[in-house]
């Protein structure tokens, strides 16, 4: 006995100065944080921006941790509210400023918005916001005049594209909008594939957004439904309790959805479903890629561990770590890691390991050697550390790098833009199928852009890389064969990739007219990776 207690004493002095140890080095590197700002503001050569270098080094220390520890100022805090809960205060419009010292342009109001209420179409130019003019501003300044609190009124000064609700084409009209609270949908489509697929998009975990599943699943259910397809492609994520709740949906009350475990036990929770479930048998096939994160994750993670969905695609991101947010003085925020996330087999699905940096800073993936096997409900095997594995891989149509920069550069939308100018209607979404390509052609020709192909891309590189080490003139005749071969006009790499540019064409025009329900249409219509999708077998024992 006496023995344990001098263990128990010798132990107790060892955490005990464990502690003081923390305090003493945190106490020491606080001081001399202050002391280098003191004497920078009392010593240094120049006139010093305090806050610029303060704010600077907490991003560089936050940085050094993971990419989600993040230091939120008050004045950063809308942007930050948006990011979570997906609204704002405004008028409800995407717009486009090709031209600093031009006018603003509707590029895309939202369905049901103030914006499309007031008259605002797509096209239209905004000459001044509030009696002051748009020209010289960026997008970014003339979206900032446009938001602020709902229940207020911003005036612009309008030229209408064309005629339309007792308006000429060309007019300048002045249209006051009352802002709103903004909601961007969370939930981009629900619909029918075929008599018996039901199909949900989901694109973010906001608040509520558990209740939109669940009222899209009786929508369906009433179509016909046998199977539901969730799409959490490019889902990355949102709130932890919302991907508790579409669980909560499919598997029995009382179930375990996720766990967190931190440092501490403040940091650890269990998440299990606590309601009713409204379907414990329907088949279903949730798609994932490397753009599913988080809150994907934990759905996609949890149906399959009690192999209640087929998961296809491609293997998610990885992201298993959870977020909190903190106060901090001056009403700022800090969105700080706490905890790792485990699904219910066990497994945590985090891929990247930012406690162990490498000599220059860098991360590197979890190892496969360092990765563990878990069992599924039914005894399937499936592992951590990178992801979520697919039931079923099936890969996306891989575009070409033209296509990208037409997107990237912004041809498709102007081009769109002078679609919507010179056609006052389209037919139903359906019915929509664009065949102007040579007049798009015509309108890319003249439009500054990186067209070239991988190849020449490559190309470029690599004669960049021999000149640095002097080798061009020896390998001339080489290069300029290459070159030659590698070498397309604009016009007829555009020709040649026409199947794979038009679906981003249609996508761009449709949502103009039908706003962006309509550009889920267009996807599905195009959508090679949903398609063999639809063809997997389903997980069923």
């Amino acid at each position: 006995m006496k023995r344990i207690c001098v263990v128990v004493a010798a132990l107790a002095v060892t955490l005990s100065a464990s502690a003081q140890s923390k305090s003493f080095t945190l106490g020491k590197w606080v001081e001399v944080q202050n002391a280098i700002l003191k004497e920078l503001n009392r010593s240094y050569v120049d006139s010093l921006e305090v806050g610029r270098i303060e704010r600077a080094g907490i991003d560089a220390m936050l940085e050094a941790l993971d990419p989600y520890t993040v230091y939120v100022p008050e004045e950063e805090q809308e942007d930050f509210q948006m990011m979570l809960s997906n609204t704002y205060g405004g008028i409800g419009a995407v717009i486009y400023k090709m031209d600093i010292n031009g006018n603003v342009v509707i590029n895309e109001p939202y369905a049901n918005s103030p914006a499309a209420r007031a008259g605002l179409r797509c096209g239209d130019e905004i000459e001044t916001i509030d009696g002051l003019t748009t020209h010289g501003l960026t997008s970014q300044e003339s979206s900032e005049r446009m938001r602020g609190k709902p229940g207020t009124t911003v005036v612009f000064r309008v030229k209408k594209l064309r005629a339309g609700d007792g308006w000429k084409a060309g007019e300048t009209i002045e249209v006051p909008v009352t802002r709103e609270r903004i909601v961007l949908p969370s939930i981009s489509y629900v619909g029918m594939l075929n008599e018996k697929d039901g199909y949900i998009l989901l694109d973010k975990f906001t608040d509520g957004v558990g209740q939109g599943i669940r009222d899209a699943y009786y929508k369906l259910k009433a179509q016909g439904m046998q199977r539901v397809v969730l799409d959490l492609r490019g889902n990355g994520g949102g709130l932890m309790n919302e991907a508790v709740n579409i669980v909560s949906l499919f598997v029995p009350k009382g179930s375990l959805v996720v766990s967190a475990k931190g440092r501490n036990a403040a940091s650890e929770a269990t998440y299990k479903t606590i309601t009713d479930p409204i379907d414990t048998e329907i088949p279903i096939l949730v798609l994932v890629d490397g753009g599913s994160a988080s809150a994907s994750e934990i759905v996609s993670g949890a149906l399959q561990d009690y192999d209640r969905a087929t998961i296809v695609g491609t293997r998610t991101y990885g992201k298993g770590l959870v977020q909190s947010i903190r106060p901090l003085p001056y009403n700022g925020q800090l969105k700080v890691t706490t905890a790792k996330y485990y699904t219910p087999s066990g497994r945590c699905v985090q891929a990247i390991d930012y406690s162990n940096r490498k000599d220059d800073g860098s991360v590197g993936y979890i190892p496969d050697s360092l990765t563990h096997s878990f069992t599924t409900a039914h005894g399937r095997t499936v592992k951590d550390g990178g992801g979520i594995t697919p039931d079923f891989e099936v890969k996306a149509h891989k575009y070409s790098r033209l296509t990208y920069s037409l997107v990237y550069s912004g041809i498709l939308e102007q081009y769109a833009l002078e679609y919507v100018r010179k056609h006052a209607s389209i037919p139903a979404v359906e019915d929509f199928h664009f065949d102007e390509f040579e007049n798009f052609i015509a309108f890319a020709a003249d439009k500054e852009f990186d067209y070239r192909s991988s190849g020449r891309a490559l190309y470029d590189q690599m004669k960049k890389e021999l000149e640095e080490d002097g080798l061009t003139e020896a390998m001339a005749g080489e290069l300029d064969a290459l070159r030659k071969s590698l070498e397309m006009d604009k016009e007829t790499f555009l020709r040649l990739k026409k199947d794979e540019i038009i679906p981003f064409i249609e996508e761009e025009i449709v949502v103009r007219y039908y706003f962006q329900e309509a550009g889920a249409k267009i996807r599905i219509r195009y959508d090679e990776q949903l398609a063999k999708a639809l063809e997997m077998p389903a997980i069923s024992y």
